[in-house]
């Protein structure tokens, strides 16, 4: 588990853009160079103030299951520090013992594309029919990035925090 001991500044940032996209056109991802799918559960852990914990079961399509554990402190709209490790099933079994009862676990397809010099994100959940949403991860706030043509983003909600896994736990936005 993260020690609280650890030094702030030397934490590792993560800093992503994100989408709500119509739908996309599953045997396209598919289709796509480099694809990979994994179904996911997220499960959000009580933690401590101003941090998110969970745990995420991820299974891949060869059927090969891993377990995480990742906490985030969010520092802005784009940038949180992320520490993340990976946990065996026996330490992801224990940490469901302290899942947030406020939050439903958070079910979801995860497609991971390359594109140019980034990875496309883009998570199908069960509860929304019309639209997903799409994450690129980037090295910092103004490094350049491009969204392809057969993708239709309907808007930006980077800085809404509706649209964080960790509030979709608790309430699901309306679809648009």
């Amino acid at each position: 588990m993260y020690n609280k001991e650890e030094k702030r500044s030397a934490a590792p940032l993560e800093t992503e853009r994100k989408f709500l996209i119509r739908m996309p056109d599953i045997a396209l991802l598919s289709a796509q160079p480099g694809a990979r799918r994994d179904a996911i559960m997220q499960v959000y852990l009580t933690g401590g103030e101003g941090e998110s914990a969970r745990v995420r079961r991820r299974e891949r399509e060869n059927g090969e299951v891993g377990y995480t554990e990742t906490r985030k402190r969010r520092l802005n709209d784009l940038t949180c520090e992320e520490f993340e490790r990976e946990i065996t099933e026996e330490e992801y079994r224990f940490l469901l013992s302290r899942a947030d009862p406020d939050r439903r676990p958070i079910l979801k397809t995860r497609y991971s594309i390359p594109y140019g010099e980034r990875l496309l994100e883009i998570d199908i959940y069960p509860f929304w029919e019309k639209t997903a949403v799409l994450e690129i991860e980037l090295p910092d706030a103004e490094a350049a990035f491009s969204v392809p043509g057969w993708l239709s983003v309907i808007r930006e909600v980077s800085g809404e925090g509706a649209y964080r896994n960790a509030s979709l736990a608790r309430r699901i936005p309306p679809e648009e």
